[in-house]
């Protein structure tokens, strides 16, 4: 029996794969057990983003398997100690805790943003204000906070205390805050959403109005985080520091991790035996995170991506400039173009013929997740096929 009658056979279908089946990969390349090779510009949703098997991952990943793969959070350990105190110093400066995925982070800062409203006033500050396309996963918390109706409709009755405002609207924002929120959360670029910019005035309305009503303010980074956009955070392109932010994906390099870090005021919110997770901050997948923040802390690493992030941009709204495609937007290595037609799908089938990895999050929009060592070549690549296709 091959792999793709197995899947078929004893994997839920929960997932609607593409017909190919990888078994090595390497920097920017994907490949299938014939030995083609195929160019990735999706890096498993934004988790390779030092593209695969990172030399420093690996070999972190190599030397831990030999000396420890888990106790428990009963007892301590060093990579975790150590992650935690990278993670921190470079960003909130609070404490962090440690999870397996970025759902279990978001619920993290759902439960830290509900026990913090419940220490202010009670139970009648629990509400939690997200945004219209924004994606925090898919637990029933993060579902709930999820506003986006054809991904909740097959499990509702959903958690009641969630509301939700459309992005970037400010006036609605305002009109949805009073003194019963505990929580904005909100994607800087909102990812499965389609790569939809928040502006600038929006987080700042948005970090006003949550101090105001003595709310916190959340930041899912969970696919912007760590180098995606530009910078190693998100955040840091205006001057909104939220309260709390989450990350996974790239966080362990490939290695299943995720983290939720809250502002030292927030830190000790949640006490023992509040919240926990059997598996979240083992010493494996932190030790790869610890050589991931040290590889996108490189000198001149976020530069470069900055860098090849305006390239890339560039040759997008060069194909926007000649009528191929409607529009262009994202950050950095955070790319999406929406298409005049709605035949995404159709064009992600085409590029892997030619063993070029995309992704659509509509039926319009394609989404580019390069990895963050992507080169020039390998965008003229991907843009030479967009104009070949879409010429057709």
């Amino acid at each position: 029996m091959d792999i793709f009658k197995k899947y078929d056979r004893y994997v839920m279908p929960t997932y609607a794969r593409q017909p190919v089946a990888f078994v090595r990969g390497k920097g920017c390349y994907l490949y299938d057990g014939e030995g083609n090779a195929y160019l990735d510009f999706v890096s498993g949703l934004s988790v390779n983003n030092l593209g695969h098997c990172h030399p420093a991952v690996v070999k972190a990943i190599r030397e831990q398997a030999g000396e420890l793969l888990h106790t428990c959070n009963l007892y301590f350990t060093e990579p975790g100690a150590e992650l935690a105190r990278l993670i921190s110093e470079n960003s909130l400066g609070g404490k962090v805790f440690f999870a397996n995925s970025g759902a279990e982070a978001n619920e993290c800062a759902i439960k830290l943003a509900r026990k913090c409203g419940r220490d202010l006033a009670g139970g009648g500050k629990h509400r939690i204000i997200t945004l219209t396309g924004g994606f925090h996963g898919r637990t029933m918390a993060t579902l709930t906070a999820t506003a986006q109706p054809e991904k909740q409709a097959p499990f509702r009755p959903l958690l009641p205390g969630f509301s939700h405002v459309p992005a970037n609207d400010i006036v609605a924002l305002a009109e949805a805050m009073d003194d019963s929120v505990c929580a904005v959360m909100l994607e800087p670029v909102q990812g499965e959403g389609g790569v939809h910019v928040l502006t600038p005035e929006f987080l700042q309305v948005a970090r006003e109005l949550t101090q105001k009503h003595k709310a916190l303010l959340v930041f899912d980074e969970v696919q912007t985080g760590l180098g995606r956009t530009g910078r190693l955070f998100a955040y840091q392109y205006g001057n909104v520091m939220p309260d709390v932010m989450t990350l996974a994906k790239s966080l362990g390099g490939a290695l299943p991790i995720g983290a939720a870090v809250a502002a030292p005021a927030y830190s000790d919110v949640l006490t023992a035996g509040m919240h926990g997770s059997t598996f979240g901050g083992g010493p494996l997948p932190c030790a790869a995170g610890v050589a991931v923040l040290k590889e996108l802390m490189a000198p001149e690493f976020m530069e470069n991506v900055r860098r090849i992030g305006n390239y890339m941009r560039a040759e997008l709204d060069g194909l926007a400039g000649s009528g191929l495609v409607e529009s262009v937007r994202g950050l950095g290595l955070m790319l999406a173009v929406d298409l005049h037609r709605p035949h995404a799908a159709e064009i992600v089938s085409r590029a892997l013929e030619q063993r070029i990895i995309l992704n659509n999050t509509s039926e319009k929009t394609l989404r580019f997740l390069p990895p963050l060592i992507v080169e020039e070549r390998m965008i003229d690549e991907v843009v030479e096929f967009l104009k070949t296709t879409l010429n057709v």
